[in-house]
């Protein structure tokens, strides 16, 4: 399903789900919609069963749970091996996620978390050991998300 197969009702329904989905009812969605309760589950299966949402799960506040440094580590692996790496990658420990890019040198972007600089060490010489470059490491400060806005409906999109 492409973008423009979804309708500003599934537009909506993930707008919702982004902003809380633990607290977010079907019939909340519904309200929001103008459409009915049965018709938002509905969308949401499609919208499941098609891979657009891909599940769900908890924002951590990493520095609040007691692992305070966020380290993005910008990797180049070679072109054809990159996508088969990406499950490897998520095994290592203090590893939260990888973005596999398509433009520049560096093409993988690995986050990991820790308590302090010896947690994140180790990382980097896992992603060397598995025949990746570590061409930079980014500390970052903070880190927030918000739903994408061209899902909310009382946007000027």
């Amino acid at each position: 399903m492409a973008d423009d197969d979804l309708d500003d009702v599934d537009r909506a329904i993930l707008y919702a789900l982004q902003e809380d989905a633990r607290n977010m009812s079907s019939g909340d969605i519904a309200e929001r919609t103008g459409t009915s309760d049965s018709t938002v589950r509905k969308r949401i299966q499609r919208l499941e069963s098609d891979g657009i949402i891909k599940g769900y799960s908890a924002s951590v506040d990493y520095q609040r749970s007691g692992y305070p440094l966020r380290m993005l580590l910008y990797c180049t692996a070679s072109i054809p091996e990159r996508g088969g790496m990406i499950a490897d990658i998520l095994e290592i420990d203090g590893v939260i996620s990888v973005q596999e890019l398509v433009t520049g040198e560096q093409n993988l972007l690995v986050t990991a978390v820790g308590e302090s600089d010896s947690d994140i060490t180790p990382v980097a010489q896992e992603l060397l050991d598995m025949g990746l470059t570590v061409a930079d490491e980014v500390l970052v400060r903070s880190h927030e998300s918000t739903p994408f806005g061209r899902f909310d409906p009382r946007g000027d999109s």
